[in-house]
């Protein structure tokens, strides 16, 4: 996908979290995300908008300190929560839609540049948060099948690929996932010693068939295997799970 792609999925999810938080309520439980409620949400990702875009635009080349990112999370009174995120999430999509393609500044994950790196993860941060906040009011989120797939990439082979010792297990099992819309599989392999992903079917311990958001919200644990075909031992997937965390540094 294009950066500018990235970006306007970005805008768009951006836009539907806030209209889904609008409808919950700020008290309303967060069913895919235990002991948050819609506020808590809208702190999370309204401070990591800003947090990310004061990389873009301050040219960072480190990530900030405990100490430094306290002023990208200070908590507005309810009243202006709502508008506090919209206004760090517009803040964040002019950053990037402005930002010099040569931007030079501090990344977590392979990317094709620091400014393509910034759209992808921000737009899939704001996507699976989108899905919290719909669950909050009653919505199911879909995604072009290319974007869910990228995100099903991003996940494989950028988070998990940093701790692969952390989905090592033994004996070894491994889980087939085909995106029925998307033209699009993985084949995960964990062995005693690593993940190893493939970016195609192979036969598995477990095979999981869905379309490419189904797939995207079930390894973004925001969903679980019904709805979806599976053959095999469902087991290898509570395997998954009980590993399968993502961590930031």
């Amino acid at each position: 996908m294009r950066v500018d792609q990235f970006i306007e999925n970005l805008r768009a999810d951006g836009g539907s979290l806030a209209a889904a938080a609008e409808r919950a309520g700020l008290d309303a439980p967060v069913p895919t995300c235990p002991g948050w409620r819609v506020r808590d949400l809208l702190l999370h990702l309204g401070g990591v908008h800003r947090w990310a875009g004061a990389h873009v635009t301050r040219r960072r080349r480190e990530p900030f300190g405990p100490d430094e990112e306290a002023e990208f999370f200070t908590t507005p009174a309810d009243d202006r929560l709502l508008d506090w995120f919209r206004d760090g999430h517009q803040d964040l999509v002019r950053a990037l839609s402005e930002a010099d393609p040569a931007l030079d500044c501090w990344t977590f994950l392979p990317a094709g540049s620091p400014r393509e790196f910034w759209a992808r993860r921000q737009a899939h941060e704001t996507a699976v948060h989108r899905a919290d906040a719909e669950a909050a009011s009653g919505g199911h989120p879909q995604w072009a099948p290319p974007f869910a797939a990228d995100g099903i990439d991003e996940l494989l082979t950028g988070f998990f690929a940093r701790r692969p010792q952390r989905l090592a297990i033994d004996p070894p099992l491994s889980i087939a996932l085909h995106a029925t819309d998307a033209g699009a599989a993985w084949t995960i392999r964990m062995e005693p010693d690593r993940l190893h992903v493939d970016r195609t079917g192979q036969p598995a311990t477990l095979h999981i068939t869905g379309t490419a958001s189904r797939l995207y919200l079930l390894l973004w644990n925001r969903t679980g295997l019904d709805g979806l075909d599976t053959s095999g031992d469902v087991r290898a997937w509570d395997a998954w799970r009980d590993r399968a965390t993502v961590t930031w540094s």
